[in-house]
């Protein structure tokens, strides 16, 4: 069984501090970043690939060319996606109908 000392809570909490000091906020100077647009567009774009691709795998399946396994596992991920990109659309949606309701 361990024991609990206050030079070693200390000792952990300094180590945590130290930690959390490294990682701040400040903008990262090897990575420039992307715009929000950008950052969308690839998200939307990358949506779409998921369910091009259950698309495709569903084809090769009626072809008899593809696995059951493999049919399943892409159509859920592209149930999963599409889900995901509805929940955003309506948060988005929920927040500018928010915001247009704000007084002037």
């Amino acid at each position: 069984m361990s024991t609990f000392s206050v030079a070693n809570a200390a000792a952990a909490y300094a180590r945590n501090a130290q930690k959390m000091s490294d990682t701040g906020m400040e903008p990262r100077a090897a990575d420039p970043g992307k715009s929000f647009s950008q950052f969308v567009g690839e998200t939307l774009s990358d949506a779409m690939n998921t369910g091009k691709q259950a698309e495709n795998i569903s084809a090769q399946a009626i072809a008899g060319k593809a696995d059951l396994t493999d049919v399943v596992t892409a159509v859920t991920n592209a149930e999963i996606t599409l889900q995901t990109v509805v929940a955003i659309r309506d948060k988005a949606v929920a927040a500018y109908q928010e915001i247009a309701r704000m007084p002037i």
